[in-house]
């Protein structure tokens, strides 16, 4: 039966192919005759006629030859499937469409293709608006591949405006704070202020209430902004966003949303049995790509307009299921005159079963890819490795790189920008120290809580957390810590972005981590050739959210039941009211094994058999010795004991205590510098009977390294402490001066 159907179809592509090849043999001929091309296309026509070459004949040849191919494979197409439904509003499209720009709209309607680069309509250094909703951890998180993929393709100044609950405003502010990239301001909106506006409307979308909340935007935005991108977090950019802000100037006059077309059967109603979804023109449109003119909107009343319809529908229909998609739709289906339809590459929707594999035919094709499914990567879709390659790409982009210039669009610097540029000129490039000194003032990006983070405050005013940093060499370390430590934990990570995307997937999967709510991972971005542990320590200290801080390092781990036993010390001795640094004596072990002893009997039998000894007692018994580790062995009370030269104990203190001095940075005196500081401003030094920490093993950094192979290295440092003595003499008067005298006797 299949014969004499597979004979007619070679028979209909064999004409077409004979038709094509005379049609072009006809017009080769007339531009020998004529000496003119009548190949060119409308782009070419343009140019100077010095381009009008062999070359040109060629590549309309190889276009002929692609068109050819794309018939042939439309052909094979409509064999299997010649009424699948009409996909897309192009008959209503082109008559919604009206005006000066029609014949440009309809070209794009016709197809996602052109061979055509139109130059874009956008002036060198017009101010481009984006919003975007954002609400929580890990949507703070996912925004940041969204901006980095504008960023990079971007030619114009941006503002961001984002709408954003209090979790994500303190995340994201921070991030952009010290991100500094030239040319992009920022501003917050509340989005507490927005949630009466729809807390009405109940929403089974798992993006809830916040899902609601691009329909305020012409309320929220200030009311000078005319007009606005409005994007979800989950999408990536394949083009620069001006070509999408170019779309704005080919609205009619009563068009005031742009949108591109759902890609699912969702709005048909065909999905499953008594499937009833919101109404909507045709298939619908998604709302993850928007184009508002705000000002227009708001003059026809948008506020009421999408209200009343709400009410309307929510009588019958209940509650939304694609949360603000469904009543942006709605309102579209009485008012069909608000909407511009845009070419669907501008919203390519993966999420499964959809029909985005029809919105292009070859890379340069895509503009914005959706990850609009809660499967996100893991989505089906033929091409998906494409895309999740695509979008690894601005994943694990080295966000520094997008701290460029805009060529001939000057921008106001921001206070900081003008306070590191005024330091930067205050350096000497000729300074043996340079690079230290560089190090102290350069501006790292900070991605606050970038997991999961959620803390209770206990009762009684005395809650502690554990404070400490690490790179990706001591991650292995997290998961102990976290078994012996039950309480909070605020974490620097200094990591690139490739290696954030690591850390993300080993927490996500470890059963430890996942478990733990209250640890906060703060992301302090790699720039520059040294580890800056103090801005690290800082950048932990700052957010905490206990009034009492454990300041220690990620390689000790603490006694089983030490948070019980802090809390209970720290009320004990008063420290509300009373300058103590508490400080927790500190073991090692040269065993990768080790079987951890569960109280001080055991430690000090494991230390009398050597197992344990005490930490650095073989290579810097100074930095320890203070401690009086004799006495300890028998204490049953905490005591005091007096500072010395070179002290670096891991201590208890109030929140508001000193930060570190950020000029060390690397190997030697960043702790320290610290402790010393502590005694300056009258810290009394408290030992506690019956606390402990272990070092486990680890392989040498590679400061410490540098510290033991470098002679430059070690003049700097004590360059730098000489340095620090001066400071801390300028700013404690004479009570500082037996610092120094302590540092000569030496």
């Amino acid at each position: 039966m299949s014969c004499p159907c597979r004979g007619k179809l070679k028979l209909l592509v064999a004409t077409v192919t004979f038709v094509i090849l005379i049609t072009w043999l006809y017009l080769f001929v007339g531009n020998l005759e004529n000496s003119r091309s009548l190949l060119l296309s409308p782009c070419l026509g343009e140019q100077s006629e010095r381009y009008l070459d062999h070359g040109v004949l060629d590549a309309r040849v190889r276009e002929v030859e692609e068109e050819n191919r794309q018939l042939r494979l439309q052909i094979s197409q409509s064999q299997g499937s010649n009424q699948d439904g009409n996909y897309g509003n192009q008959q209503w499209a082109a008559s919604a469409d009206t005006g000066a720009d029609d014949g440009e709209n309809t070209a794009e309607e016709r197809g996602n293709h052109t061979d055509c680069v139109k130059q874009p309509m956008v002036e060198k250094c017009e101010l481009l608006h984006v919003a975007c909703v954002c609400a929580g951890h890990n949507a703070s998180r996912d925004v940041v591949t969204l901006v980095k993929s504008i960023l990079f393709h971007r030619k114009n100044p941006l503002h961001f405006h984002f709408i954003t609950d209090a979790v994500a405003h303190e995340i994201l502010s921070s991030l952009f704070q010290s991100w500094m990239v030239p040319s992009v301001q920022v501003s917050f909106y509340d989005a507490d202020e927005l949630k009466s506006e729809v807390a009405w409307i109940p929403n089974k979308h798992y993006s809830g209430i916040y899902g609601l909340m691009k329909l305020t935007l012409t309320k929220a935005l200030p009311s000078d902004l005319t007009k606005v991108i409005v994007l979800d977090t989950d999408i990536t950019f394949a083009t620069d966003i001006a070509e999408l802000w170019t779309i704005f100037r080919k609205f009619t006059d009563k068009q005031a949303i742009g949108l591109v077309e759902n890609q699912s059967d969702w709005y048909l109603g065909n999905l499953w049995k008594n499937h009833k979804p919101w109404p909507a023109l045709g298939r619908g449109f998604n709302t993850g790509v928007i184009l508002l003119l705000l000002e227009r909107l708001r003059r026809i009343g948008w506020e009421q307009m999408w209200r009343l319809t709400a009410e309307q529908e929510l009588m019958s229909m209940l509650s939304t299921s694609l949360a603000d998609q469904d009543i942006f739709n709605a309102v579209i289906k009485q008012n069909p005159v608000l909407v511009h339809q845009l070419p669907c590459f501008w919203n390519v929707q993966l999420s499964d079963h959809t029909r985005s594999e029809q919105c292009y035919t070859e890379v340069s094709d895509l503009k914005v890819i959706h990850w609009n499914s809660p499967k996100k990567l893991r989505v089906k879709n033929k091409h998906v490795e494409f895309f999740r390659n695509l979008y690894l790409t601005f994943l694990e982009y080295d966000g520094n790189l997008l701290r460029r210039e805009l060529f001939g669009c000057p921008s106001q610097p921001s206070t900081e920008s003008i306070k590191l540029q005024g330091a930067l000129e205050e350096l000497d490039e000729d300074d043996q120290c340079y690079d230290f000194r560089r190090e102290k003032i350069t501006m790292h990006r900070v991605h606050l809580y970038f997991l999961q983070y959620e803390y209770t405050e206990t009762q009684g005013g005395a809650d502690v957390t554990l404070v400490a940093q690490l790179s990706m060499d001591r991650l292995q370390m997290l998961e102990a810590i976290c078994k012996h430590w039950e309480g909070p934990i605020s974490l620097a990570l200094y990591m690139s972005d490739a290696e954030a995307q690591q850390f993300l997937r080993y927490a996500q999967a470890s059963e430890v981590l996942k478990s733990r709510k209250n640890v906060g991972y703060h992301v302090v971005y790699k720039e520059g050739q040294f580890y800056p542990v103090n801005l690290l320590r800082n950048i932990a200290l700052r957010n905490a959210n206990t009034p009492y801080v454990f300041l220690a390092d990620v390689d000790f781990l603490p006694m089983y039941d030490l948070y019980d036993y802090l809390r209970k010390s720290i009320i004990q001795l008063d420290m509300a009211h009373t300058k103590k640094a508490l400080i927790v004596p500190a073991f090692e072990t040269l065993r990768y094994r080790l079987s951890f002893p569960k109280s001080k009997a055991e430690l000090l039998s494991m230390l009398d058999m050597g197992t344990l000894y005490t930490f650095r007692y073989h290579v810097w018994t100074k930095g320890h010795a203070p401690t009086d580790y004799a006495k300890w062995r028998t204490a049953t009370t905490p005591y005091k004991v007096e500072w010395e030269s070179d002290f670096e104990p891991y201590v208890v203190v109030r929140r508001d205590c000193p930060e570190y001095d950020q000029r060390f940075v690397g190997f030697g005196w960043n702790k320290v510098s610290h402790i010393m500081e502590l005694d300056a401003q009258e810290y009394d030094l408290v030992v506690l009977p019956n606390a402990f920490v272990i070092h486990m093993p680890h392989a040498p950094s590679f400061d410490i390294s540098k510290f033991r192979s470098s002679s430059g290295y070690r003049n700097c440092l004590q360059t730098l402490k000489d340095e620090f003595h001066q400071d801390l003499s300028r700013k404690y008067g004479s009570a500082a001066l037996k610092y120094l005298t302590a540092e000569r006797n030496m």
